[in-house]
């Protein structure tokens, strides 16, 4: 799905998030695995902080998840993206092309649609590949202690 010069312009500037198929929402997603990361909220602030936890899923190798058809029957919480949530959710990374398209913004180059591989991601340093930790190998009372940033309510 690269783009080159002389084509027509690519679905993500042409069509709204609400108009794109199964497969070209799914393509949007770079495979990063932040969202991926375990967040905490502060009761008392609101904040959310972001921790360097992945989700019990994620194969941490390749940012994928190991069971995506079935990942909300195993971890509750997991949040399957829509339009809606892409508008409302205020955790999604900075990178994430969900959220770029909505603010009007480009892809980052080392995105698959754009660089038309997935090692880019990992290239760029955007996924969480080597500096993320299983959440299995951590006590629950113990995931304040891998809070790595904070996000603004």
């Amino acid at each position: 799905m690269k783009s080159t010069a002389g084509d027509e312009a690519p679905f993500w500037k042409t069509k709204a998030l609400e108009e794109m198929s199964t497969d070209e929402w799914e393509s949007l997603c770079d495979g990063c695995g932040q969202c991926c990361l375990i967040k905490l909220e502060d009761e008392d602030t609101g904040q959310i902080g972001v921790t360097r936890l992945a989700c019990k899923l994620l194969d941490l190798g390749t940012c994928q998840c190991s069971n995506y058809s079935e990942r909300q029957d195993h971890v509750h919480d997991c949040v399957k993206l829509t339009p809606e949530d892409v508008r409302r959710i205020t955790w999604l990374p900075e990178t994430c092309a969900y959220r770029l398209v909505v603010e009007g913004k480009a892809l980052g180059w080392w995105h698959p649609l754009i660089s038309g591989t997935q090692e880019t991601v990992f290239e760029a340093g955007v996924a969480i590949r080597g500096s993320a930790i299983s959440e299995k190998k951590v006590r629950v009372e113990r995931y304040p202690a891998h809070i790595v940033g904070w996000l603004k309510p």
